[in-house]
């Protein structure tokens, strides 16, 4: 019975040491950085679904920073102003059976460029109320509740869009014609073509098994309101496209799920951590081991929506744990002050492998014998 007891202490003692046998302190992340392309500070979307817009916008703002070794701050709501008069056009069309909200993906960033060019942040804030931060739940209304009301008229006036583009300025401002850029006069669209920004450039991917590989797909989420196309690749492929854009000194427009248990902005980590390490809240200071993702498990958290979209940020480099291990460093826009990292978080490859829902880059960081697939 004494020998049964004193191995029972033995056991308890080595089950409460830290995994592989390290100390607790050899177990902290103390994350290091591997590369890390070039980007422009840490901003914040407010109270505003327009994460969409901060993620992709930054994202060109990398690609400037890429094409003419320069900074240049854009204008989000330049982008968010343009999206809603789109989404209302659909929203009435369909009579009503279309998703309406502040929410949208990389392309709708992409699309507005293409029709109506950039603007800068100087130029263009996109807020007309007092408070540092933007707020539009209140505009949202005002402009759900028109187009409800519009609906429901079996007749529908000219004029409603310049009424719907008035709450718009009231809240966002009015879109000046022209601006001033180093010195010169230049309309939105001359600015994107002094840039050298092409849409056509840039190509969205997914990966799903139930959509057809290496083919262009539809992806069945609430805010591809415009039902624009994915190319849809196997999941290694994906996790290729990222690696490779890195390697090469591009940067990822990253849209997935952060409403996971194992996403903590605050401690700066997003992890897939096993039952027991998700219990004990282990993964959020130290490392603890994660969960293998199959394709086959990816495919079952999307399909159940456990994995659902509901965030874009923008990936810019990769970075390693004490142990090894690799991870994406993702810049958020939810102020530089919202963790130690100035905003940024550490993301696990076992993270991006469950919870990417797609992601869009430039053509030219995309693997070449994968993009020879792509018509």
């Amino acid at each position: 019975m004494k020998h049964f007891t004193l191995s029972l202490v033995f056991l308890i003692i080595a089950l409460s040491q830290p995994i592989f046998g390290q100390s607790e302190k050899d177990t902290e992340y103390n994350f290091e950085v591997v590369k890390e392309v070039p980007h422009t500070a840490t901003k914040n979307q407010g109270q505003a679904g327009t994460c969409w817009s901060y993620a992709t916008v930054s994202f060109f703002e990398s690609e400037l920073m890429r094409l003419h070794n320069k900074e240049i701050d854009l204008s989000e709501l330049f982008f968010v102003y343009h999206a809603y008069i789109n989404k209302a056009e659909r929203y009435v069309m369909r009579h009503g059976l279309s998703n309406f909200s502040q929410g949208g993906q990389a392309h709708d960033v992409t699309d507005v460029i293409r029709k109506y060019g950039m603007i800068t942040e100087d130029a263009y804030t996109g807020k007309t109320y007092d408070g540092e931060l933007h707020n539009h739940f209140e505009m949202e209304a005002m402009l759900k509740g028109m187009l409800d009301g519009l609906i429901d008229q079996p007749q529908k006036m000219p004029q409603w869009k310049e009424a719907f583009k008035a709450v718009l300025d009231v809240y966002l401002g009015s879109i000046p014609e022209t601006f001033t850029f180093d010195e010169k006069e230049v309309s939105t669209t001359e600015f994107r073509d002094n840039m050298n920004i092409n849409p056509e450039d840039y190509i969205e991917f997914t990966s799903y098994l139930n959509y057809p590989m290496h083919s262009d797909v539809i992806l069945d989420i609430p805010d591809n309101w415009s039902f624009d196309k994915y190319y849809n690749v196997p999941l290694d492929e994906l996790m290729a496209i990222i690696n490779n854009a890195i390697d090469n000194d591009y940067t990822v427009v990253w849209d997935g799920d952060v409403s996971e248990a194992g996403f903590n902005h605050s401690e700066g980590v997003a992890v897939v951590p096993t039952e027991e390490a998700l219990e004990e809240d282990v993964y959020k200071n130290q490392i603890a081991e994660e969960k293998e993702i199959t394709p086959e498990v990816r495919e079952e958290m999307f399909m159940s929506q456990q994995s659902t979209d509901d965030h874009l940020m923008h990936l810019i480099g990769t970075s390693k744990d004490s142990l090894g291990n690799m991870y994406y460093i993702i810049k958020n826009s939810w102020d530089a002050d919202s963790n130690e990292f100035e905003g940024k978080l550490f993301m696990s490859v076992p993270y991006a492998r469950a919870h990417t829902v797609a992601i869009m880059v430039h053509k030219d960081a995309v693997p070449k014998s994968l993009l020879k697939k792509i018509k």
